[in-house]
């Protein structure tokens, strides 16, 4: 049948509609009908009200083919992600760790996304072949600028955890109203904890904070030091965090660096601890697909980074003991 203009109606198929809403081929339906000259305006509105009112089931993620005992892969741009990997080994002390820092192109939150992407994706890949069973991306610009893409090359066949969805999540369902945030230049840009915040609670209101200075001064090794105590009192004194009640640390070198930012606040401003909401999130997810490894007396730890630094090697002994041994990889 035709209606007025002459453009021929496509009813949608009954067999395509299901119990939990429209499949796939109900949309198919109607949109192989079209003609790529003559687009057909009824099967558009059509598939905007399937997947608007009745959304496609997401495929269950299955991985069971992968083993409890294969490591946990978790990589940062030098010595943040250590903080993560620290959690990790406490939480869950049975498990092969392998951690990769590329410290030879840090700070990560001073390169375009394009650089971030790239570094990522080749550490991802790294990961994969070392066979982890998830991916750790334990780093904010990382995450901020390469998630999607480092999800692509995964491509659901490992879990992918990363530091800035948890942690959002959490506070947004907590009792908060005036939330900073204090990360790289390159977190900042990307808005992407405002977003995800308020993604699940819009009535919270965000404030992003570009501290630049705070990784390379951790890079170098000050803490407690008048440099650390400067740099911080001048970005935690900015007016854009005047009002606020919590504070998250949006990069995981930050955390080495807590009691100083605890400190200046007192008991006025509560200061989110990351790495622990990142590892229980890995916890939960190993747990629901069965992966957990808790069965292995003598867990190994591997180091791998794309430039030996003496800074990393001084933190990863002091999380990990003196009997690690840190190896140069170029990818």
């Amino acid at each position: 049948m035709k209606d007025a203009r002459g453009v021929k109606n496509i009813a949608p198929a009954k067999s395509a509609k299901s119990a939990g809403g429209f499949t796939e081929s109900t949309v198919q339906s109607v949109n192989k009908h079209q003609t790529s000259d003559t687009p057909h305006p009824a099967s558009h509105h059509f598939s905007y009200f399937c997947t608007k009112f009745f959304p496609l089931k997401k495929k269950k993620q299955d991985f069971s083919h992968l083993s409890a005992k294969q490591p946990i892969g978790i990589f940062d741009s030098g010595v943040g992600g250590l903080t993560v990997a620290k959690e990790i080994k406490r939480l869950l002390p049975h498990e092969d760790l392998i951690y990769f820092g590329d410290t030879k192109h840090l700070p990560y939150g001073e390169k375009s996304r394009e650089a971030i992407v790239g570094y990522s994706t080749k550490i991802t890949s790294f990961l994969l072949e070392k066979n982890c069973k998830a991916i750790v991306i334990a780093c904010n610009s990382a995450t901020a600028n390469a998630l999607k893409e480092v999800l692509d090359l995964v491509d659901e066949t490992v879990p992918v955890i990363d530091v800035i969805n948890p942690v959002a999540e959490k506070v947004s369902y907590e009792i908060h109203n005036n939330v900073g945030v204090i990360a790289t230049k390159a977190t900042v840009n990307s808005g992407l904890y405002k977003k995800s915040i308020r993604k699940h609670n819009k009535f919270i209101k965000v404030d992003e904070l570009a501290t630049p200075l705070l990784v390379p001064a951790i890079e170098e090794g000050f803490k407690n030091h008048p440099i650390t105590h400067s740099i911080i009192y001048n970005y935690l004194s900015n007016s854009k965090l005047k009002n606020i009640e919590t504070l998250i640390l949006g990069c995981t070198h930050y955390p080495l660096l807590i009691d100083e930012i605890r400190q200046y606040y007192g008991n006025r401003v509560r200061v989110i601890d990351s790495p622990s909401i990142v590892a229980n999130q890995l916890k939960m997810i190993l747990e629901k697909h069965h992966l957990l490894n808790d069965k292995n007396p003598d867990p190994k730890y591997q180091f791998y980074l794309s430039d030996l630094t003496k800074n990393f090697e001084k933190i990863s002994k002091k999380f990990f003991g003196n009997s690690i041994e840190l190896e140069l990889k170029t990818l």
